[in-house]
């Protein structure tokens, strides 16, 4: 903890100690006051400082005289049994060879009564080196009225483990303090994370106006007070408007320091704090903390209207109901998330196994239940296959990639172990966020694959948050001091209501750990995915190189004898005069099938190679190519008296020109030869990728690319042969009519399109005319 050194000469007390009576309105700022060294004590009791080694007294309070008999003066020096007697001061040696005493007050025995005075309670810890004895008026007489004090706190803790919700578990902590210290009210005060405070379950007197729901402002917490009730478990102050008194003398004469009163439950209290409760109507207070993990997740905060005494065993009471609580904290945090985090891994499972089944990952967010059926969220993105899938209220594509582009440079979410980010102000931190508040105030999200950069992100609303301050949380009063203006607690408590704007409901920890569990789920699935696919893609390589070769060598092999039986059937057709008529016209079919036979050898020779074949990939202007696609047909262009229309100038794309050339060729000459009267009309163009226009039965994947045609007149394609088409071999009209051919045209066409990574397809309707489209990806260079 940073507290200003006691010699630090700006400061008001200068080299010297500090003390509460004396500096403790000459304070600026509240950070700033040493709570830890008031240098006083509060007067209901008496506090001596002993020397470890011999127990002398170093240091007395100056009400000595008051409670011990003897001034403070004439104690010092003198052995601790001269006030506490031989058997005292054997007690205090034993405790101190046995037990821990650096980490709070211990109770030691009771002070029997002097002359007109009362017995004590004695206790004692170890501060700095030195022992610390502190003398209060005793309880011990002091029952329950439900019995003796461990079992009302037995009970009370057999009622906390029955609570199913924080802020039930915190209504019952409040009861039960109150009920064992029948103080006027009990607050449990929750912290968030901006440090304020706010009153989560109160009991109160009938009489008192409610405080649940009221926020406080961090300021009146200082941040050394919090450091302190990470290390105490209890604070009391009987009279916040009693007198303090101070050390004699100020400082340990042994070692020059003042005494760290941190674990001293007569404390003097800061002139700020007893204002602060004067202001609020509060006679008395005890506060306990709540901790979760060893941080201050809250305080128990107790108000009395009067002055009242805590005796030892009520403190000691309330202390382990604090522990309790702050032990029992995350079961009843448990308890109260255990239905959601139950109900996200249900959804979670489901999204993932739906997922498995479509094989990709598009199903957490284009079916129901999808990634807003889980974590509560207005909107989710997933960035996958280098593009976005959203679902609910999300940004656009635009605003997406700069908030990706943005979180892909946050630290947080290259942790190996949780590569997460939450906020609930993503503007505040987010230049790319501002003007999204609508929609994107808060944002979760998790990182699937840093090289693919792929995301997860969920998105909430700003939720118009009204908080009912109790006072005015900007005010900083000053008054005049000694020394000019000093630091004032806000002396008004009235309602304050702010609205606060640009936040969202904050992320819990049970969504954060569940966006992250689900990472973990999708990474799985895409990774047991890949394996498969890299098995079949291995598999289907091998089957098609087998396949390849099969093909080739098989119609290259089956060409040899087929033209051994054509020239012996040639041979014998001219010897006219030793057949007759009947053999004649055998021997005719016998020729034409060896022909069709190699004409077929022939297509397939060529689909095998178009296959194994490397594409040489280049920036090809496509209206060379069409031109010299238009030559190769030339003689049946001319034949045929049809006109080629070609709307614009095609672009120049990334492409093999001969294969794409070939695909020209294949698509016209089919225009060509079945068409429906002699002056057929074709026409060859394309659709740009943002133009509009009509792309009947386009394929998903050619969403956002540039689509060519070729679109004919003629007659038409019934709708149940469309996929027929594309097959090997495959005619849908007699194996003479319309030229005749093999069947083979459009089987190479579509893999010459699918080598070049695009898709054809064709509308069509019969009598009417047909259009091819194609796609060639990797695309445009100028268009």
């Amino acid at each position: 903890m940073n507290l200003p050194s006691p010699a630090d000469p700006s400061l008001p007390w200068g080299t010297g100690p500090y003390s509460t009576k004396r500096h403790g309105t000459t304070l600026t700022t509240c950070d700033s006051e040493p709570v830890q060294t008031p240098g006083c004590i509060q007067a209901h009791g008496a506090l001596l400082v002993l020397r470890r080694g011999d127990l002398s007294i170093l240091q007395a309070s100056e009400n000595s005289a008051q409670h011990l008999g003897e001034a403070a003066a004439s104690l010092l020096g003198q052995p601790v049994g001269h006030v506490v007697g031989a058997a005292g001061e054997a007690r205090l040696h034993e405790m101190l060879e046995r037990e821990p005493l650096d980490r709070g007050a211990c109770y030691a025995f009771t002070l029997p009564a002097r002359a007109g005075a009362v017995p004590l309670d004695v206790c004692v810890h170890t501060s700095g080196g030195g022992v610390v004895l502190e003398f209060e008026a005793t309880g011990r007489a002091v029952r329950h009225a439900d019995g003796d004090f461990f079992m009302v706190v037995k009970a009370a803790v057999g009622r906390l483990q029955a609570a199913a919700s924080v802020r039930g578990f915190c209504q019952h902590v409040t009861e039960e303090v109150r009920a064992l210290t029948g103080l006027d009210r009990v607050m449990v005060y929750r912290f968030h994370a901006d440090l304020h405070g706010e009153v989560i379950a109160e009991s109160r007197h009938d009489t008192l106006a409610p405080w649940l729901g009221l926020h406080y402002p961090a300021a009146d917490i200082p941040q050394p007070v919090r450091d302190i009730f990470t290390r105490i478990w209890i604070r009391p102050l009987p009279d916040a408007a009693g007198p303090l008194v101070e050390m004699l003398p100020l400082a340990n004469p042994d070692s020059g320091r003042p005494l760290d009163m941190t674990h001293c439950a007569l404390r003097g209290a800061s002139v700020m704090y007893t204002e602060y409760l004067a202001n609020m109507g509060v006679a008395a207070s005890l506060t306990m903390p709540i901790l979760r993990d060893g941080e201050l997740w809250g305080l128990i905060a107790c108000h009395h209207g009067t002055p009242t005494h805590f005796p030892y065993q009520v403190r000691a009471a309330c202390e382990l109901l604090a522990q309790v609580a702050s032990l029992q904290l995350k079961s009843a945090e448990h308890a109260e998330q255990l239905a959601y985090r139950l109900k996200l891994d249900h959804v979670h499972q489901q999204l993932v196994a739906r997922s498995a089944r479509e094989g990709d990952l598009l199903a957490l967010t284009a079916h129901q239940p999808s990634l807003l059926d889980a974590i509560d969220a207005g909107g989710a993105a997933l960035y996958h296959l280098d593009r976005w899938w959203c679902v609910g209220r999300v940004p656009d594509k635009t605003q997406l990639d700069e908030l990706a582009a943005w979180l892909h440079r946050q630290p947080e979410l290259e942790s190996a172990t949780r590569p997460v980010f939450a906020t609930d102000a993503l503007a505040r931190v987010c230049p790319a966020a501002a003007g999204l508040e609508e929609m994107a105030s808060g944002a979760l999200a998790v990182a699937l694959s840093r090289q693919r950069r792929s995301l997860m992100i969920w998105f909430r609303p700003q939720t118009m948050q009204t908080v009912r301050w109790a006072g005015n949380p900007h005010d900083e009063p000053a008054v005049p001091g000694p020394h000019g203006l000093r630091l004032s607690p806000r002396a008004s408590f009235e309602i304050f209501v702010e609205s606060v704007r640009g936040r969202s409901l904050p992320w819990t920890e049970v969504e954060i750990d569940a966006a992250l569990r689900l990472r973990l789920l999708v990474l799985e699935l895409v990774i047991t995915r890949a394996e498969r696919l890299a098995d079949l893609n291995a598999d289907l390589t091998r089957s098609n190189e087998e396949l390849d070769a099969f093909a080739y060598v098989a119609s290259h092999d089956l060409k040899e004898p087929l033209r051994g039986i054509h020239r012996y059937a040639h041979q014998l057709l001219e010897s006219a005069e030793a057949t007759d008529s009947d053999n004649r016209r055998r021997i005719e079919n016998l020729m034409r099938l060896t022909v069709r036979m190699d004409s077929l050898l022939d297509s397939l020779l060529h689909f095998s190679r178009v296959g194994r074949m490397e594409l040489e990939l280049e920036d090809t202007d496509l209206n060379a190519v069409l031109e010299e696609a238009l030559e190769m047909i030339g003689a049946r262009r001319l034949e045929s008296r049809c006109s080629i229309g070609i709307p614009r100038p095609l672009p120049t794309v990334q492409c093999d020109p001969v294969r794409v050339r070939e695909i020209f060729s294949n698509l016209v000459s089919n225009a060509l030869k079945y068409k429906r009267r002699a002056d057929t009309r074709i026409e060859v163009g394309y659709l740009a990728a943002l133009e509009p226009g009509e792309r009947p039965s386009a394929p998903a994947e050619s969403a956002g690319q540039t689509v060519f045609y070729v679109r004919d007149d003629g007659i038409g394609i019934d709708r149940r042969h469309h996929e027929q088409v594309f097959r090997m071999f495959k005619r849908m009209h007699g194996r003479d009519d319309y030229g005749g051919g093999v069947g083979a045209g459009l089987t190479i066409v579509q893999k010459l399109v699918q080598r070049h990574g695009g898709r054809v397809w064709l509308d069509s309707a019969l009598g009417v005319g047909t259009t091819f489209y194609f796609t060639l990806p990797g695309l445009t260079a100028g268009a």
